[in-house]
Protein backbone atom coordinates (compact mmCIF):
# COMPACT_ATOMS: atom_id res chain seq x y z
CA UNK A 1 0.00 0.00 0.00
CA UNK A 2 1.41 3.27 -1.48
CA UNK A 3 0.68 6.22 1.34
CA UNK A 4 1.38 9.75 0.27
CA UNK A 5 1.36 12.63 3.01
CA UNK A 6 1.39 15.73 0.94
CA UNK A 7 0.95 19.72 2.64
CA UNK A 8 -2.33 20.56 2.43
CA UNK A 9 -2.37 23.26 0.58
CA UNK A 10 -3.85 25.90 -2.12
CA UNK A 11 -4.48 22.97 -4.50
CA UNK A 12 -6.08 20.37 -1.33
CA UNK A 13 -7.46 22.18 1.06
CA UNK A 14 -10.97 22.69 -0.06
CA UNK A 15 -10.60 18.81 -1.15
CA UNK A 16 -10.21 18.17 2.74
CA UNK A 17 -12.89 19.71 4.06
CA UNK A 18 -15.08 16.86 2.62
CA UNK A 19 -13.43 14.31 4.35
CA UNK A 20 -15.76 13.23 7.36
CA UNK A 21 -15.88 10.50 10.04
CA UNK A 22 -19.13 8.19 10.29
CA UNK A 23 -21.94 9.73 11.76
CA UNK A 24 -21.18 7.47 14.92
CA UNK A 25 -18.13 8.67 15.53
CA UNK A 26 -18.58 12.66 15.77
CA UNK A 27 -18.19 11.57 19.69
CA UNK A 28 -14.76 10.82 19.10
CA UNK A 29 -13.83 12.73 16.62
CA UNK A 30 -15.99 16.08 17.13
CA UNK A 31 -13.96 18.49 15.04
CA UNK A 32 -14.07 18.87 11.24
CA UNK A 33 -11.25 19.09 9.40
CA UNK A 34 -11.94 22.88 8.51
CA UNK A 35 -11.06 23.29 12.29
CA UNK A 36 -8.18 22.07 11.80
CA UNK A 37 -6.70 23.80 8.78
CA UNK A 38 -8.29 27.29 10.69
CA UNK A 39 -6.26 26.27 14.40
CA UNK A 40 -3.13 25.97 11.93
CA UNK A 41 -3.06 29.33 10.77
CA UNK A 42 -2.75 30.33 14.67
CA UNK A 43 -0.81 28.13 15.91
CA UNK A 44 2.71 27.97 14.31
CA UNK A 45 4.34 24.75 15.05
CA UNK A 46 1.00 22.71 13.45
CA UNK A 47 1.73 20.92 10.57
CA UNK A 48 -1.50 19.55 8.29
CA UNK A 49 -0.90 16.72 6.05
CA UNK A 50 -3.50 15.21 3.43
CA UNK A 51 -3.80 11.64 3.33
CA UNK A 52 -3.22 9.66 0.17
CA UNK A 53 -3.52 6.31 -1.43
CA UNK A 54 -2.40 6.86 -4.90
CA UNK A 55 -3.81 9.95 -6.21
CA UNK A 56 -7.00 9.47 -3.43
CA UNK A 57 -7.92 11.83 -0.55
CA UNK A 58 -8.02 9.40 2.50
CA UNK A 59 -7.46 10.98 5.44
CA UNK A 60 -5.91 13.80 7.45
CA UNK A 61 -3.39 14.50 10.10
CA UNK A 62 -1.97 16.96 11.98
CA UNK A 63 1.16 16.70 13.58
CA UNK A 64 3.16 19.34 15.73
CA UNK A 65 7.33 20.34 14.45
CA UNK A 66 8.01 21.83 17.93
CA UNK A 67 8.60 19.76 21.11
CA UNK A 68 6.36 20.66 23.78
CA UNK A 69 8.33 21.58 27.19
CA UNK A 70 9.20 17.66 27.86
CA UNK A 71 10.61 17.22 24.63
CA UNK A 72 7.22 15.49 23.43
CA UNK A 73 6.24 16.25 19.92
CA UNK A 74 2.45 15.78 19.67
CA UNK A 75 0.43 14.32 16.69
CA UNK A 76 -2.93 15.89 18.00
CA UNK A 77 -4.73 14.52 14.90
CA UNK A 78 -5.43 11.37 13.03
CA UNK A 79 -8.57 11.14 10.25
CA UNK A 80 -9.19 8.74 7.69
CA UNK A 81 -12.69 9.29 5.64
CA UNK A 82 -15.82 7.22 6.40
CA UNK A 83 -15.79 5.20 2.85
CA UNK A 84 -11.81 4.47 3.50
CA UNK A 85 -11.81 3.36 6.77
CA UNK A 86 -10.95 -0.44 7.70
CA UNK A 87 -8.16 -0.83 4.82
CA UNK A 88 -5.28 0.15 6.53
CA UNK A 89 -4.77 3.30 5.72
CA UNK A 90 -4.51 4.71 9.46
CA UNK A 91 -1.88 2.13 10.27
CA UNK A 92 0.01 3.10 7.17
CA UNK A 93 -0.15 6.81 7.29
CA UNK A 94 1.04 6.71 10.88
CA UNK A 95 3.99 4.61 10.09
CA UNK A 96 5.04 7.35 7.28
CA UNK A 97 4.41 10.36 10.25
CA UNK A 98 6.25 8.77 12.44
CA UNK A 99 9.51 7.65 10.30
CA UNK A 100 9.47 11.17 9.26
CA UNK A 101 9.12 12.36 13.05
CA UNK A 102 12.09 9.89 13.99
CA UNK A 103 14.21 11.22 10.77
CA UNK A 104 14.05 14.79 12.67
CA UNK A 105 15.98 13.24 15.84
CA UNK A 106 12.62 13.09 18.31
CA UNK A 107 12.86 10.46 20.94
CA UNK A 108 9.46 10.71 22.16
CA UNK A 109 5.44 11.42 20.33
CA UNK A 110 2.37 11.58 22.35
CA UNK A 111 -0.58 10.95 21.01
CA UNK A 112 -4.49 10.99 22.92
CA UNK A 113 -7.68 9.45 21.69
CA UNK A 114 -11.36 9.73 22.97
CA UNK A 115 -11.84 7.19 26.05
CA UNK A 116 -14.79 5.62 23.46
CA UNK A 117 -12.45 5.77 20.99
CA UNK A 118 -11.47 1.93 21.22
CA UNK A 119 -10.40 1.29 17.67
CA UNK A 120 -8.21 4.40 17.97
CA UNK A 121 -6.57 2.95 21.22
CA UNK A 122 -5.87 -0.27 19.56
CA UNK A 123 -4.13 0.65 16.58
CA UNK A 124 -1.77 3.17 18.69
CA UNK A 125 -0.57 0.41 20.82
CA UNK A 126 0.04 -2.43 17.95
CA UNK A 127 2.08 0.60 16.16
CA UNK A 128 3.76 0.52 20.30
CA UNK A 129 2.30 3.94 21.79
CA UNK A 130 1.65 3.05 26.19
CA UNK A 131 -0.90 4.25 27.81
CA UNK A 132 1.71 6.56 29.95
CA UNK A 133 -1.72 7.34 32.62
CA UNK A 134 -4.95 6.15 33.85
CA UNK A 135 -6.32 9.83 34.25
CA UNK A 136 -7.83 11.26 30.98
CA UNK A 137 -6.15 14.74 30.44
CA UNK A 138 -8.41 16.95 28.40
CA UNK A 139 -10.76 14.19 28.51
CA UNK A 140 -8.57 12.03 26.48
CA UNK A 141 -5.93 8.72 27.09
CA UNK A 142 -2.75 9.93 26.79
CA UNK A 143 -0.37 7.57 24.75
CA UNK A 144 3.41 8.01 24.34
CA UNK A 145 5.64 5.86 21.61
CA UNK A 146 9.56 6.13 23.17
CA UNK A 147 12.42 6.18 20.30
CA UNK A 148 15.42 4.40 20.85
Amino acid sequence: MAIILKPVSIENWYECTHLKVKPEQLSVFPAPVVYWIAESKYMDDFELRAVYSEEVLVGFIVFCTKPDQDDNYWIPAVMIDDKHQGKGYGRAALKVLIQSIIDSKCTRIMIGHRPDNHSAGKLYESLGFTKISEDLIDGEIVRLLKIG
